[in-house]
This record gives C-alpha cells, structure tokens and sequence, in this order.
C-alpha cells in the first residue's frame, strides 16, 4: 500500500504528534508499506528526511515552536502528487493539512482519513484569552464536527475522546487505534548518568514531567502539588523537560511560590540519546492534564520501570489501570501530593510499582497498532470502491 501522510508539524518540532508520525511511519514500512510524508520546513532537517517532502512555511506569532505551511506552494507539488499513485491520504493534524488532505483526496480519487490527536475543546481557548471560554468551547466542538463528517474516516487514540466526537455529531466511521511503543522505549537508560550531567545529586527525591509546556498541560497544578510535597519532602525536586508557550510564566510562578530551587526547566530532550536517561533518573514520573487523546509519555516512564502518579482524564483513561505502574490521584492538592509523598517514602513500593508497570506497558507495541492501522485503511478502501 501507498500511503500519503499529511501534517502541520514534524521533526524537528517535538510533540507528541511528531513521535506518532514517526512510529507509525517507521512500523508501517516495516511491514512493507510506502509512506510519504508532506510536513512544514523548519529550514533545520529532521534525523531522517528520507520520503518526505518540505513544504515553505511561515512563522506563527502566537505560537513560534510552530509553522504554517503555505497552501499554495504545496498545491504546485500536484503533478508529482499524481505520479506517486497514492492508496489513501492520511491527515495528523486540522490546520492547512486538512485541507490540503481533502483537496488531494478529490483531485486524485482517493479516500481521506486524519487522526485526531489533540483536544480541542480543552485547547483553544488557551491560545485566544481574550474572547470568553464558552464560545472557544462551542468554536471548537463546530469546528471538530465540520472537519470530522468532511472524512472517510477517523483514527481516534483513545474510545474516551471517539465518545467526545460522537457527542458533538460526528458521524464518520472511526476506529480506535493509540500510537504504541517502540521497541527502543525499553531500553534501559542511565539514570545515574543523567543525574550527574544535570548536577542533580543522586540521592535527591525527584519528580518528573516530560512533554510539551503549554497550557493545557496543566502544569501549575503540579507545582501545586511540588509545593505541598515540599512540606514533607524538603529537597524533592520536580524536572520538566520539554519546551512550550507556558515555560515563561511557569518559571515566574514558581519564583512567586518559593520554589526556584525545587524546579528544574530542561528544555527538550533528544528522543535518541537523552530521554531514557531521563525518564530512568526520575523516583515518579508525575501528569495532570485533562486534554490528552492518548498521553503516550505515560507509557514510556512505565516502559523504563518509573511509577507513575498521575490523573486519568481523556485519554488518559484508556491508558492507566490503577496499580498497574500507575496511582491514579483526583485532581486535588491533597491526594495528589499524599500519592507522591507515600512513594518517595517508600522506595520498595517504588520498585515494586515501577516493575508491574514495566511489564503494562509491553502490552502496547507499536507493531501491533501498524496492523491495526492498515485494517482500517483496507477497510476505508473497500468502502470507498464501492460507493465510487
């Protein structure tokens, strides 16, 4: 099968649909499949820039990890478009892509699928403050039903976020399918190594959240919660590692609450040489946020054996079981904070916790989602021979 990718953002730009691009793509032409890849130019490569194609794009002031691929120029790639004899188009994200996606599905006679990765009902209001939140509620759910009914399909991370969609009238068929791990998540990092690079003393209680510091991350609750735990535990240190429109007034509020010298903003982390080690030097990896579709970081601590202490909202859902690598707290000071502080008290319950979510986490290969994804693209293109 030939398979067209289409997304608003990729390597290197790190997010969470960066890594699910790239594991469906490296899983997908393991089994055999051609998958190209049309993404914006952040005018520095990627790893691997084999099969993709780099699209001018502009830069967003609201926004500036971020690029906006120019429509146009990509329409002036049609020709070669044509030549490849693509099977299916498949959108990642809503923006320019989506629409491009849909264009290229007419022009070529082929059928459009797009994975819904973010939640947008809990996002965009971060982005645009100065309208009232009710009506970026009620935008965004139009917005998500319009975009979803123009698909012959949707790949949904997780079966909390497909009864969102149902909910705001989306009637497209759909199938549940998460990112899964790779193979490389369990290899072992050097936490010690780590620590010492960092200037993080080996002994010292910490915390740690990895992904993108924005706003619906939710991350002033955990320094909430760092600040509540610090009663307890006085040195623990909370490390957050990745880059985000928050880190700024994230890093001020920390200052305002005292806590300068409990938190540690890294930055982001190469996914090949760095992140194992982080995520291996951390006692509990830590995670508030309502808005995730599948939260794929979570598997990843667990897949280098750290307990998790975490909410499980969304997407969340699907992914923790509680006991299994995971407690699961409410969103509230008190119980999140007491879940972190019996851990760091307890290195035993620690291990035992880190080892059972270790062993969860194989459960979720990358491998076997590809299969699954090539099902539904099988069973998208039946569908759609038919009705043609």
């Amino acid at each position: 099968m030939k398979i067209l990718f289409l997304s608003d953002v990729y390597f290197p730009r790190i997010n969470g649909v960066s890594t699910s691009i790239q594991t469906f793509r490296r899983e997908l032409r393991a089994l055999g499949h051609s998958v190209h890849l049309v993404a914006p130019d952040y005018y520095s490569p990627s790893g691997d820039e084999s099969d993709i194609l780099r699209i001018t794009s502009r830069y967003l002031p609201m926004d500036p990890e971020d690029r906006l691929m120019k429509y146009s120029h990509a329409m002036q790639h049609l020709p070669q478009f044509r030549g490849e004899m693509y099977d299916i188009v498949h959108i990642q994200t809503p923006f320019v892509a989506h629409y491009l996606g849909l264009k290229l599905s007419r022009l070529l006679g082929i059928p459009c699928v797009e994975t819904y990765h973010t939640f947008f009902e809990e996002y965009l209001y971060h982005y645009v403050p100065f309208l009232p939140k009710g009506l970026m509620r009620m935008t965004a759910r139009k917005f998500s039903r319009h975009q979803g009914n123009s698909l012959h399909g949707m790949v949904i991370p997780s079966q909390p976020m497909l009864d969102v969609l149902r909910e705001y009238g989306v009637t497209s068929p759909a199938e549940i399918i998460p990112t899964g791990l790779e193979p490389e998540s369990f290899n072992p990092g050097d936490g010690s190594g780590f620590r010492e690079r960092y200037g993080i003393a080996q002994d010292r209680p910490m915390m740690l959240f990895v992904g993108r510091v924005a706003f619906e991350k939710n991350i002033g609750f955990l320094l909430e919660v760092l600040q509540s735990v610090r009663q307890q535990v006085p040195d623990v240190l909370l490390l957050i590692a990745g880059e985000g429109p928050a880190r700024a007034g994230l890093e001020q509020s920390a200052e305002k609450m005292g806590l300068a010298n409990n938190v540690k903003f890294l930055g982001y982390l190469d996914r090949n040489i760095e992140l194992n080690n982080c995520y291996r030097a951390a006692d509990i990896f830590v995670f508030s946020s309502r808005t995730e579709t599948q939260g794929l970081v979570l598997l990843e601590a667990m897949a280098q054996g750290v307990p998790v202490v975490s909410i499980a909202e969304m997407g969340t859902k699907d992914v923790l079981k509680d006991g299994q690598g995971v407690l699961i707290a409410r969103e509230e000071i008190g119980d999140f904070s007491s879940k972190i502080t019996g851990l760091l008290r307890d290195k035993s319950a620690r291990q035992t916790l880190g080892d059972i979510g270790r062993q969860y986490a194989h459960g979720w290969s990358a491998s076997a989602q590809a299969e699954r994804m090539i099902a539904f693209y099988q069973n998208i293109l039946a569908t759609h021979a038919v009705k043609s």
